[in-house]
């Protein structure tokens, strides 16, 4: 439950908060990469997309693993659902007044 972790959520959202990290994660949820092919499509170098990656695994959502030399990264999206869950109480939130401003607008529609 999203309630009984703000920390984690905080995490989560700090961690989809850069653009790059962003990238990353799309390019995750099409095949696992190498550190290597996760910095290609940027101009930064190894060591800031390693941390970029290090702040997606703290979060939860990139898992890697070493063979040899090469560092592999996958996408772990669990960590996504808590933020989905809160997102979705602001979706309802404004679904419902924006319900409420069509009903507004029709009525002051109709009585003109």
């Amino acid at each position: 439950m999203v309630e009984d972790s703000p920390e984690r959520l905080d995490v989560v959202f700090h961690a989809l908060s850069d653009t790059t990290r962003r990238s990353m994660l799309r390019s995750l949820a099409r095949r696992q990469h190498s550190v290597g092919e996760l910095a290609a499509p940027f101009d930064i170098s190894l060591a800031a997309a390693s941390k970029h990656i290090k702040v997606l695994e703290r979060a939860g959502l990139v898992r890697r693993t070493v063979h040899g030399r090469t560092h592999m990264c996958r996408l772990d999206a669990a960590p996504l659902r808590d933020g989905a869950e809160w997102m979705r109480f602001y979706e309802r939130f404004w679904s419902d007044s924006l319900d409420a401003l069509e009903t507004a607008l029709r009525q002051e529609n109709d009585g003109e």
